[in-house]
């Protein structure tokens, strides 16, 4: 990386370490320079319409923490230098009194964090600056009203006072002039609103604002550099999983300005549209306005295709560099712009934030385009987004009332109950409440609030604003611009007309229509689209990994192939049996106390269960599946003790006939012997098949008959029979020896021949550690990462969750939860060594993964690095598993 030129300073030269100017730093090193930075070098370097600056690295960042949040001298002193280059550029003065040179002081961390960090603009104004500004611009008004921006945006970023104190000069000077928009001031009533921010700053922060323009971008630098550690910004990283070391850098620019007048104007745009994919210029953007207006959402904006009208000119630059930009950077761009006096001026590009449905249509696009390669396509698309492109809907809004419509911010839909600032959405949301988050317009402060609410509704703000970004990049409804709303606080009460609802009230949100209903509507999924099915296709052709589906039912299994599962991994015969005719026979077989009671239950069940087979077995045709045999803790299936005990003494009261209250007592005395301590590690699993052999049994011989009546028409079987919760290696060969048996004697009475296999679940462990052992007697492992998860934790995931894993993430003494992503070190650990030892001594096993974690990127991953041959998740998690497979295989690939 080439360094700022060398520049004399008292006759003694420096050479730059932390500081690079935009047209002599490479673009490349975005790791130091951050994305803003390095962008911002590529298009000065290509020669677009960019005000001149210079970045200061991510090191000097991390420099700055080093010293106890202090500024070290040798950056100082590359500062000073870097803006004496800048002001030869500009061909203006820092500070002077004729020709001022003002700028903006921006973050940009190596990876886009929109909002997160903060920003002050119309750096270097002060009370002799603001009078040579106005006497260039011949615009006084445009002159004070940049200094109280400057006041009013220092004294929030640097000394974190409150924005209301300043708004409220504004207003109240408005309102004694008689002026309904800021632009209608008059001189004169500027100068006076820069007189009371003035003494308004001195009050709040304690001394006189910073006359000294050098004072001021040390102190804004400063700012900058603590906003990486802002609790919205560290949410973020949490929340997207980036590395807290990475540290921002600082981009120092000179200042252009959108509102000089009526031939200005700011505005964001993305070069494709960041909701739907489409090829077609998308943004917004203001007249005689400066950028943060559009993104903070504080003004409504105008559609970009209006530019066209206002500005022809513009717009037809403003054309053209889009289309550079995304062609020289092979990606959908989201472009920040300001027109000063009908001149062009981009101020960054970045790959823009965009809904899975976007990035998959962009990706498939610009292979069709031939901006791209197929393998590209797949890296462009995070995974675990992908799930957005199953978004619900609303079914139908028959009956219901529209409170508003307002811009589609973010699609897909979600039904609620309003709440009016985050923390109560959190609160609600904590104790199970579905809420929707309606504000004026959301700060990045919120950022809390629209991860707990089902969907966000704003008053103000625009597709750009921060609502909009946040809520699409994270997979929430959003309805931006909503401004025939009206909120009041203190009566926490929404109005729209003459409609008025209160805090709590249901509301349903179609963020793809931009519309918002009064009561509850129904949600409908959604259908894969044709370019996720072009963008399957290729991660099919990809991956290594098998992806199969944990299906209970014919119906899970009917939707497991339409997302295109490649088998069931995981039928978990107990989910068969929640059914409210179902369950009592479950609990007869459970509480019978005599043999030939539960016989007679198992015997109901039998056909039922041949049933569920004969159809999953058609249904699956010819692809693998995996049946685990009855694994339920008693506690699912047992009636309520305190129910039977109400019972009990509804029927002594009724001076019942003493056969039922015997039989009631008998069932409250059987539920109280069966009643756990510990139901996950009770009776469950392999140790009730062999305390009550009869129930596996039953279902083994289910299992053959069915597969029987399926091969008898036609229908191809590959059957994989799991016996779960096995601890060692005499459990797994007592009941594998047993269901042999049962199913060889129910071939021989049917005159059939059934292959299968049978193998076992791979969730204590104590298995774990005896693989080598226990895969004599298994012909696959699979492992239930969510059991051996509880159990190497020792966390019960119903307690864990509720109670204090949200503490364990605050105080990162967790980085991730272990029942969402994998714990590699741990767990991982635990099944790598279950893999090499089980192979070891049975070459062919077969290994997989059977848990929720066989649907999670992260977890993806680490299967493939192991070499495991599948993983098996719910229907609904089949696409993002077979993109995140490919991906891993590639990842995988450049590494090997």
């Amino acid at each position: 990386m080439e360094r700022i030129d060398d520049v004399t300073i008292e006759g003694q030269q420096a050479r730059s370490v932390w500081v690079y100017a935009f047209d002599q730093a490479d673009p490349r090193d975005r790791t130091r320079l951050g994305g803003k930075g390095a962008n911002l070098a590529q298009m000065v370097q290509w020669g677009l319409p960019v005000p001149p600056g210079f970045t200061i690295t991510t090191e000097a960042c991390k420099a700055f923490w080093q010293a106890g949040e202090r500024l070290p001298d040798h950056l100082q002193s590359e500062v000073s230098m870097a803006m004496l280059r800048l002001e030869r550029a500009a061909g203006k003065r820092f500070g002077d009194a004729f020709h001022p040179l003002l700028v903006s002081v921006r973050s940009g961390a190596p990876v886009s964090m929109p909002g997160m960090m903060d920003t002050i603009l119309n750096l270097g104004l002060n009370d002799v600056t603001v009078r040579a500004l106005a006497y260039q611009s011949q615009n006084p008004a445009f002159a004070y009203d940049s200094y109280r921006r400057l006041i009013q945006m220092f004294a929030n970023v640097v000394f974190h006072v409150p924005l209301d104190p300043f708004e409220h000069v504004l207003q109240s000077a408005k309102a004694r002039h008689g002026c309904k928009f800021d632009g209608d001031l008059a001189a004169g009533a500027w100068k006076e609103v820069v007189a009371t921010c003035l003494r308004v700053y001195a009050e709040r922060v304690g001394e006189p604002f910073p006359q000294d323009v050098h004072t001021q971008l040390r102190l804004a630098i400063e700012a900058v550099f603590r906003s990486w550690r802002s609790q919205r910004a560290m949410v973020y990283r949490k929340l997207h999983n980036l590395s807290e070391d990475l540290g921002t850098a600082v981009n120092v620019q000179a200042m252009v300005f959108g509102n000089i007048g009526e031939d200005s104007g700011t505005g964001v745009i993305f070069t494709r549209h960041p909701a739907t994919g489409e090829r077609a210029l998308f943004g917004e953007f203001l007249v005689n306005a400066q950028g943060e207006e559009v993104v903070a959402g504080t003004r409504t904006p105008q559609p970009i295709a209006e530019l066209a009208i206002k500005m022809p000119t513009v717009y037809r630059s403003l054309i053209t560099v889009a289309h550079q930009l995304e062609t020289r950077f092979r990606d959908m761009q989201d472009v920040e712009f300001t027109v000063e006096r009908g001149r062009l001026y981009v101020l960054q590009t970045r790959n823009g934030k965009r809904t899975a449905q976007a990035a998959v249509k962009i990706a498939i696009d610009m292979v069709h385009e031939g901006l791209i390669q197929p393998q590209e396509a797949l890296l462009r698309v995070d995974a675990q987004h992908l799930r957005q492109l199953l978004y619900r809907r609303l079914q139908s809004t028959d009956g219901l009332a529209v409170l508003t419509k307002g811009l589609p911010a973010s699609p897909g839909a979600a039904v609620g109950r309003i709440v009016f600032d985050a923390n109560t959405a959190v609160a609600w949301a904590g104790r199970g409440e579905r809420v929707i988050l309606v504000r004026p317009e959301t700060t990045p402060e919120d950022i809390h609030g629209v991860l707990a609410a089902e969907g966000v509704v704003t008053l103000h703000g625009g597709m750009t604003s921060h609502a909009a970004v946040v809520a699409r990049g994270i997979g929430k409804p959003a309805v931006c611009g909503c401004d025939d709303l009206r909120i009041d606080m203190e009566k926490l009460t929404l109005c729209a007309g003459e409609a008025m609802l209160r805090e709590g009230d249901w509301v349903s949100v179609d963020g793809g229509m931009g519309m918002v209903f009064i009561g509850q509507g129904t949600l409908a999924e959604a259908q894969m689209a044709n370019e996720l099915n072009e963008l399957l296709a290729i991660a099919d052709q990809v991956r290594r990994l098998r992806v199969r589906a944990n299906a209970d039912t014919p119906e899970d299994a009917r939707r497991a192939r339409e997302f295109g599962a490649e088998g069931i991994g995981l039928c978990r015969t107990e989910h068969m049996f929640l059914s409210p005719a179902r369950v009592p026979l479950v609990q007869r077989m459970i509480l019978a106390t005599h043999a030939v009671e539960r016989k007679a239950a198992l015997d109901e069940l039998l056909p039922l269960q041949v049933a569920d087979f004969t159809e999953i077995f058609r249904v699956m045709d010819g692809l693998p599946v995996t049946i685990r045999l009855l694994d339920p803790p008693l506690h699912e299936f047992l009636p309520r003790e305190e129910e039977l005990v109400a019972n009990l003494g509804r029927l002594r009261a009724k001076a019942t006939s003493e056969s039922e209250i015997a039989e009631v007592e008998q069932l409250l005395c059987q539920a109280r012997y069966l009643r756990e301590a510990n139901p996950m590690m009770g009776l469950r699993g392999s140790r009730l098949g062999i305390v009550y052999p009869e129930i596996y049994d039953m279902q083994m011989e289910a299992i053959v008959i069915a597969a029987a009546q399926a091969v008898q028409s036609g229908i191809q079987v590959e059957l994989e029979v799991m016996l779960p919760l096995i601890g060692s290696t005499k459990e797994l060969r007592h009941l594998r020896e047993r269901m042999e048996q049962v199913g060889q004697a129910v071939m021989e009475r049917l005159g059939v021949t059934i292959d299968f296999r049978i193998g076992t679940m791979i969730e204590v462990p104590r298995a774990a550690l005896t693989a080598d052992e226990i895969a004599e007697d298994a012909s696959f492992f699979s492992f239930g990462t969510n059991d051996l998860t509880q159990m190497t934790y020792a966390f019960s995931r119903d307690d864990a969750e509720g109670k204090f894993l949200n503490v364990y993430f605050d105080r990162d003494i967790l980085s991730s939860n272990p029942f969402e992503t994998l714990d590699t070190r741990g767990v991982g650990r635990l099944i790598r060594w279950a893999v090499e030892s089980g192979k070891s001594r049975r070459p062919d096993l077969k290994t997989g993964v059977c848990g929720e974690h066989g649907g999670d990127p992260a977890s993806i991953a680490f299967c493939e690095e192991l070499g495991l041959d599948y993983v098996s998740c719910s229907p609904f998690r089949i696409p993002v598993a077979r993109i995140a497979a490919a991906q891993a295989a590639l990842q995988h690939e450049r590494i090997g």
